[in-house]
Protein backbone atom coordinates (compact mmCIF):
# COMPACT_ATOMS: atom_id res chain seq x y z
CA UNK A 1 0.00 0.00 0.00
CA UNK A 2 1.41 3.40 -0.98
CA UNK A 3 2.23 5.94 1.70
CA UNK A 4 0.01 9.00 2.07
CA UNK A 5 2.94 11.13 0.88
CA UNK A 6 2.96 9.22 -2.42
CA UNK A 7 -0.78 9.66 -2.76
CA UNK A 8 -0.61 13.39 -2.11
CA UNK A 9 2.28 13.79 -4.57
CA UNK A 10 0.25 11.92 -7.19
CA UNK A 11 -2.71 14.28 -6.93
CA UNK A 12 -0.61 17.43 -6.50
CA UNK A 13 -0.07 17.55 -10.27
CA UNK A 14 -3.08 19.32 -11.83
CA UNK A 15 -3.45 16.96 -14.80
CA UNK A 16 -3.45 13.89 -12.57
CA UNK A 17 -6.06 15.47 -10.34
CA UNK A 18 -8.13 16.23 -13.44
CA UNK A 19 -7.76 12.61 -14.61
CA UNK A 20 -8.89 11.39 -11.20
CA UNK A 21 -11.97 13.60 -11.45
CA UNK A 22 -12.72 12.25 -14.93
CA UNK A 23 -12.65 8.63 -13.81
CA UNK A 24 -14.35 9.21 -10.45
CA UNK A 25 -17.81 8.40 -11.76
CA UNK A 26 -17.18 6.40 -14.91
CA UNK A 27 -14.71 4.01 -16.47
CA UNK A 28 -12.82 5.58 -19.39
CA UNK A 29 -10.25 4.42 -21.91
CA UNK A 30 -6.83 6.02 -21.99
CA UNK A 31 -7.66 7.49 -25.40
CA UNK A 32 -10.86 9.07 -24.12
CA UNK A 33 -9.00 10.52 -21.15
CA UNK A 34 -6.31 11.93 -23.47
CA UNK A 35 -8.98 13.73 -25.53
CA UNK A 36 -9.63 16.00 -22.52
CA UNK A 37 -6.07 17.38 -22.55
CA UNK A 38 -5.26 19.57 -25.53
CA UNK A 39 -1.56 19.71 -26.32
CA UNK A 40 -0.70 16.72 -24.09
CA UNK A 41 0.58 13.58 -25.78
CA UNK A 42 -1.01 10.20 -25.17
CA UNK A 43 2.36 9.09 -23.86
CA UNK A 44 2.26 11.82 -21.19
CA UNK A 45 -1.31 10.84 -20.27
CA UNK A 46 -0.17 7.22 -19.97
CA UNK A 47 2.60 8.30 -17.61
CA UNK A 48 0.10 10.21 -15.47
CA UNK A 49 -2.16 7.14 -15.41
CA UNK A 50 0.78 5.01 -14.26
CA UNK A 51 1.54 7.39 -11.37
CA UNK A 52 -2.12 7.26 -10.30
CA UNK A 53 -2.09 3.45 -10.56
CA UNK A 54 1.12 3.24 -8.51
CA UNK A 55 -0.56 5.37 -5.83
CA UNK A 56 -3.55 2.99 -6.03
CA UNK A 57 -5.90 5.86 -6.79
CA UNK A 58 -7.14 4.29 -10.02
CA UNK A 59 -7.59 0.75 -11.24
CA UNK A 60 -7.08 -0.60 -14.74
CA UNK A 61 -9.19 -3.19 -16.51
CA UNK A 62 -8.44 -4.64 -19.91
CA UNK A 63 -11.18 -5.20 -22.42
CA UNK A 64 -9.66 -6.66 -25.57
CA UNK A 65 -6.95 -4.22 -26.59
CA UNK A 66 -8.42 -1.34 -24.57
CA UNK A 67 -7.34 -0.37 -21.12
CA UNK A 68 -10.13 1.13 -19.04
CA UNK A 69 -9.52 3.23 -15.95
CA UNK A 70 -11.69 4.03 -12.96
CA UNK A 71 -11.06 5.66 -9.58
CA UNK A 72 -10.23 3.11 -6.89
CA UNK A 73 -12.58 3.27 -3.96
CA UNK A 74 -9.99 1.64 -1.68
CA UNK A 75 -7.25 4.13 -2.57
CA UNK A 76 -9.56 7.09 -2.16
CA UNK A 77 -10.89 5.69 1.13
CA UNK A 78 -7.34 5.55 2.49
CA UNK A 79 -6.81 9.18 1.52
CA UNK A 80 -10.11 10.13 3.11
CA UNK A 81 -9.16 8.37 6.38
CA UNK A 82 -5.93 10.36 6.47
CA UNK A 83 -7.73 13.66 5.83
CA UNK A 84 -10.45 12.85 8.38
CA UNK A 85 -7.81 12.08 10.98
CA UNK A 86 -5.88 15.25 10.19
CA UNK A 87 -9.06 17.32 10.29
CA UNK A 88 -10.09 15.70 13.58
CA UNK A 89 -6.67 16.46 15.10
CA UNK A 90 -6.98 20.10 14.03
CA UNK A 91 -10.49 20.38 15.46
CA UNK A 92 -9.31 18.89 18.76
CA UNK A 93 -6.41 21.35 18.88
CA UNK A 94 -8.72 24.30 18.17
CA UNK A 95 -11.10 23.13 20.89
CA UNK A 96 -8.30 22.89 23.47
CA UNK A 97 -6.95 26.29 22.51
CA UNK A 98 -10.45 27.78 22.78
CA UNK A 99 -10.83 26.19 26.20
CA UNK A 100 -7.70 27.97 27.40
CA UNK A 101 -5.08 25.24 26.93
CA UNK A 102 -1.80 26.12 25.33
CA UNK A 103 -2.04 23.32 22.76
CA UNK A 104 1.74 22.91 22.67
CA UNK A 105 1.64 19.11 22.82
CA UNK A 106 -0.92 18.93 20.03
CA UNK A 107 1.04 21.35 17.86
CA UNK A 108 4.15 19.16 18.20
CA UNK A 109 2.10 16.05 17.34
CA UNK A 110 0.48 17.65 14.27
CA UNK A 111 3.56 19.54 13.03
Amino acid sequence: MPQVDDTLRAIAEPRRLAILRLVASEELSAGHIAEHFEGVTRSAVSQHLQVLKDAELISERREGTKRLYRASEDGLAELRRFLDQMWGDSVNLARRLAEGGDGEEEIRAVG
